[in-house]
């Protein structure tokens, strides 16, 4: 389908509260006046914890997650990282983390403020993994939290938005933003999480209209069409 192939590799940009950012095809928002970097649902070390019940899965997700925030970080050298809750799967996540993998977490965090947001799979995040842990965090007109309200300059996570767009009897399914202008859903950003249709009901109860856009991370661009587009 050609909305999800073209070639081209202009940055877009998604507003929020009259804030602009780059919403990168990772799944990251950049501020770029701000130097701000925000990224949301890593749910690292999910995969031991899913072998922990005997639900095997390849034990990489930590490592696939963290080069790919590593390359984020690369393209926009952000002063400031606020991970938006859930960055942890579990509440024993962080002491499962492979040494590799805490050097690295420990390099990206080096230079930068970093900023941990609490989620409903992290609550109690430990001191001892670099940066500085909230409930929340508000920069001018936004409120960075994980859980959604529908509040206005809200950007949260939580939800795992993906939108699904169909064209001449083909369909494609990804990962997106959320948005309407006022507030942001973001994606998930971690290598083994799924995703919750824009169309299900705690989207509207977010935007109160099904009038918002999904910002679809593509191939090579992110593409902006209308939720009610969206199957």
């Amino acid at each position: 389908m050609n909305t999800m192939s073209t070639t081209h590799h202009e940055p877009r940009t998604l507003s929020v509260a009259g804030i602009t950012f780059v919403a990168d095809l990772a799944g990251a928002l950049f501020w770029a006046e701000e130097r701000l970097l925000v990224v949301s649902d890593l749910h690292l070390e999910k995969g031991s914890s899913f072998a922990a019940r005997r639900v095997l899965l390849p034990p990489y997700d930590t490592a696939a997650t963290l080069a790919k925030l590593c390359a984020v970080i690369v393209r926009h050298d952000p002063r400031t990282v606020i991970a938006l809750g859930d960055s942890f799967h579990d509440r024993d996540a962080h002491r499962r983390l492979p040494a590799a993998d805490r050097a690295t977490l420990g390099e990206l965090q080096a230079r930068r403020d970093w900023i941990w947001i609490a989620g409903n799979h992290d609550p109690n995040l430990p001191r001892d993994i670099g940066g500085t842990v909230a409930d929340e965090m508000r920069i001018g007109p936004l409120a960075f939290r994980h859980e959604p309200t529908g509040a206005e300059g809200e950007i949260a996570g939580h939800l795992h938005p993906k939108a699904r767009i169909s064209r001449r009897g083909r369909s494609v399914e990804r990962r997106c933003f959320a948005s309407d202008g006022t507030r942001a859903v973001m994606p998930s950003f971690g290598a083994y999480t799924g995703g919750l249709s824009i169309r299900d009901e705690a989207f509207r109860t977010i935007f109160r209209t099904s009038a918002f856009m999904a910002h679809l991370l593509g191939d090579r661009q992110v593409h902006r069409i209308a939720a009610a587009r969206c199957s």
